[in-house]
């Protein structure tokens, strides 16, 4: 068995540290050390996305990231993305949209559309289908999700016009 390692990993804005074996993938850091079951475990060969989350800002998929190389990095999951107990603007829309069914898949729908709001990058179907393309999702036809996206970036590109 692997000597076990120290992690300080700032997962939502609050540091995490851990000692744990190198090999752990940061998944199940954020899953069994972290308590934080929102990032799920889909495929573990980094082709569905359900596990996505931001690390520094961008969007990796969870389970192809060995929690070691987060360490003394910044880790945002779906649990992070509300704030001051209200949900996100990409929450509400998926769930005025109707963008989810099982609910599986969502996650990760969620941390990948949310890095394309935060890109400052012009956004159109176009580019929340690309941003979306990691993500698979076995249940919807995935528009009610592009449409969730977009009203989304309308309703960010509102409330920062408005500031």
């Amino acid at each position: 068995m692997a000597e076990r390692q120290f992690v300080s990993i700032n997962v939502n804005g609050s540091v995490q540290r851990r000692q744990i074996e190198p090999r752990q993938l940061l998944v199940h850091f954020l899953r069994t050390e972290c308590g934080l079951t929102g990032t799920h475990v889909g495929c573990d060969t980094a082709y569905c996305g359900a596990c996505t989350v931001h690390l520094d800002g961008d969007p990796v998929k969870s389970c192809n990231v060995i929690a070691v190389q987060a360490d003394l990095r910044s880790v945002r999951t779906v649990e992070g993305l509300e704030h001051d107990d209200h949900l996100h603007a990409l929450q509400e829309a998926f769930s005025e949209h109707h963008a989810l069914q099982c609910g599986f898949c969502t996650p990760g729908m969620l941390m990948a559309a949310c890095a394309l709001l935060e890109s400052g990058s012009e956004i159109d179907e176009a580019s929340v289908r690309k941003a979306l393309s990691g993500n698979v999702c076995r249940c919807t036809g995935y528009q009610n999700i592009v449409t969730a996206v977009l009203a989304a970036a309308q309703q960010v590109k509102e409330t920062h016009s408005e500031n």
